[in-house]
C-alpha cells in the first residue's frame, strides 16, 4: 500500500501550470492501483516451475532434455503446438516421467512452463493464463528494474527519469490511466507496453507507480 501524507513534498513541487487537484487526482488512482494490483493471487509462472522442476534436466540437457536457449532442438517442439507438448509433459515422455516428476503440478503451470522454455529458446509464446485466477503479478518495482530502467534511470532519450516528479506530474496531469494507456500504445522513442509483450495491464499500472514514487527510503 502507498502512504501519501498530507504533506508529501510533491505538493511543493507540482509547476504551476498544473492545478493540484488534477495531482491530488493522480495520486489517488496510484493508490487504489498499487491496492488492485497487490491483492492478485500469487500462482506460480513458467520460470518458477522451470527453476524449481524443470531446470533439473532442461538447464544442461541430463537425460536427452532439449537443453534451454538450444534454439534449434526446441524449434522443432515448438512446430508441435502447445497442446501437443503438454500432453507429452502430462503423460511422460521417454525419460521424463508425467508431470516431469512433479505431481501437484497443475495442467496450466506446465503450460506455462513449456511456453518460458520455448520463450528462452527463441520462441515468442504467450504465456498461458487462468480464466478462474490471475496469474502472479509482477511487481512494479520487478517489472522497472527488468526493463523500464534501460532508459528511465538515466534519462535517456527524454525519458522521465525514476523518482523525478518534476518530471513525472505533467505527465499524470490526465490522470494515471490515460499515462498507462500512452505506455500501452508506447511514444515517443518507446515501443508498445515498454518493449514488453506479455506486460500485463495491472504490471504496467504498478511500473507506472514505481517510476513515479521511486524505491523507497532504505529502513534505518
Amino acid at each position: 500500500m502507498i502512504n501519501i501524507a498530507p504533506t508529501d513534498k510533491i505538493f511543493c513541487h507540482a509547476s504551476s501550470k498544473v492545478p493540484i487537484l488534477a495531482v491530488a487526482l493522480a495520486l489517488a488512482v496510484l493508490v487504489t492501483a498499487s491496492q488492485e494490483a497487490r491483492a492478485q493471487a500469487k500462482e506460480r509462472s513458467g520460470k518458477e516451475v522451470v527453476d524449481s522442476v524443470c531446470s533439473k534436466c532442461h538447464a544442461t540437457g541430463a537425460q536427452g532434455a532439449p537443453k534451454i536457449g538450444d534454439k534449434q532442438a526446441w524449434s522443432k517442439r515448438a512446430s508441435q503446438s502447445l497442446s501437443s507438448l503438454t500432453d507429452h509433459a502430462l503423460k511422460g515422455i521417454r525419460q521424463m516421467p508425467s508431470h516431469g516428476g512433479s505431481p501437484d503440478l497443475t495442467d496450466l503451470e506446465i503450460k506455462r512452463a513449456i511456453t518460458y522454455m520455448v520463450n528462452q529458446s527463441g520462441g515468442k509464446w504467450v504465456e498461458p493464463i487462468s480464466k478462474k485466477s490471475p496469474p502472479g503479478l509482477r511487481t512494479g518495482e520487478e517489472v522497472v528494474k527488468a526493463q523500464c530502467f534501460k532508459c528511465h534511470e538515466s534519462g535517456k532519450g527524454g525519458a522521465p527519469k525514476i523518482g523525478d516528479r518534476d518530471a513525472w506530474i505533467p505527465r499524470l496531469k490526465e490522470g494515471l490511466d490515460s499515462t498507462v494507456r500512452s505506455a500501452m500504445k508506447g511514444h515517443g522513442g518507446m515501443p508498445a507496453r515498454g518493449g514488453l509483450a506479455d506486460l500485463s495491464d495491472s504490471e504496467l499500472r504498478s511500473a507506472v507507480i514505481y517510476l513515479f514514487r521511486g524505491p523507497p527510503p532504505p529502513r534505518k
